[in-house]
């Protein structure tokens, strides 16, 4: 196992880990709150990664790499956001 000190590696490193091979990769987060330390873990059993914190500051970004990672295994695209354009030109 090895542990990823930044953030953005570990987040390239999961979404990558994640498209080499979907059916065999896991994902699982930790929270101890009594140590206030978030460890998040994503493996496809022959690679291990992990990353660990205790600052707040990651939950944003901890926040969007669960987003990113959960329409990856649903297997569906976000719905794209009508402009307001089109949605002033659907009223009428």
């Amino acid at each position: 196992m090895v542990y990823i000190a930044s953030w953005q590696e570990y987040q390239e490193a999961a979404e990558i880990l994640y498209a080499k091979s979907p059916n065999k990769t896991r994902y699982c987060v930790k929270w101890r709150s009594s140590e206030g330390k978030l460890v998040l873990k994503i493996t496809d059993d022959t690679t291990c990664i992990k990353f660990k914190t205790y600052s707040s500051i990651f939950l944003n970004r901890f926040e969007s790499l669960n987003l990113s990672l959960m329409q990856k295994m649903q297997n569906r695209r976000p719905d794209p956001t009508p402009s307001p354009a089109t949605s002033k030109a659907s009223r009428h």
